[in-house]
């Protein structure tokens, strides 16, 4: 159990423990700024350099970094015997799983969540505990959206199938309960959201409980990997048209 302990520390450290440490970071250097929170801004995708080609290489090479960890991960899950990736609720028996089945549940998901989500960021605007979050301050070029879409696939599919997949079943086979393993993935989600302010928290750590809940009930990774990818996209490329649209709601 020692070895699995720390290998857990190496993938975490590697990936969203990382991540969740900054967001601690982060959220302390806010708050002891003279804004409030309220007024400060978090800036998801921008231009990484002045010169579009080199743009795009930095946008790509960000997306395939953030997806290492998760090849680490399925190396580490991967079973001799199909389905391969059966550890984190991936693959399908002949005639047992239905693709289709699967991938309606995560477009369920991903309205069901996404949907409050939205009121969950205002509100925590107005009450001064969120900052505006801009999802995307990228040039329009021709590659802007599906850079867009490969950021979406590269969060949707890191954080579930290490926030969930890979620690869900590494913490049972450490011996905690469900319910404690769902609380803990789900702080950790919220913990690395944090550099979106305390609403961001909050709503992360609700979305973590419920896809826990989701993923214990079901046993299945893929609708919460669509789920978030939609969620994301959503965001990510509808960002400009919310702007034109809702400019009192959604500007900085």
């Amino acid at each position: 159990m020692t070895r699995t302990r720390w290998e857990i520390v190496v993938v975490l450290l590697l990936s969203y423990g990382m991540s969740a440490l900054y967001g601690l970071v982060g959220i302390a250097d806010r708050l002891t700024r003279t804004q409030p929170l309220s007024q400060q801004t978090a800036t998801l995708n921008r231009p990484l350099a002045t010169q579009e080609l080199f743009d795009l290489l930095y946008q790509l090479l960000g997306v395939v970094s953030g997806l290492a960890p998760v090849a680490l991960v399925l190396w580490l899950v991967w079973r001799n015997s199909a389905p391969r990736f059966a550890a984190i609720g991936l693959g399908w028996q002949k005639g047992k799983r239905n693709l289709g089945h699967e991938l309606s549940m995560g477009v369920v998901f991903a309205a069901a969540i996404g949907i409050p989500g939205i009121g969950v960021y205002l509100a925590a605007r107005a009450l001064n505990l969120g900052v505006t979050v801009v999802p995307t301050a990228l040039d329009t070029h021709w590659w802007t959206v599906p850079v867009l879409i490969l950021w979406a696939l590269r969060a949707g599919i890191g954080e579930e199938v290490i926030v969930v997949g890979y620690l869900f079943d590494r913490f049972k086979q450490l011996g905690w309960s469900p319910w404690v393993i769902i609380a803990s993935a789900a702080l950790l989600r919220g913990t690395y959201h944090l550099y979106q302010g305390f609403g961001g928290f909050i709503g992360n750590i609700a979305m973590g409980l419920v896809f826990g809940a989701l993923y214990v009930w079901k046993g299945r990774l893929l609708p919460l990997i669509v789920a978030h990818v939609i969620i994301d996209t959503v965001a990510f490329v509808g960002y400009p048209l919310a702007l034109l649209w809702f400019p009192g709601v959604f500007a900085p």
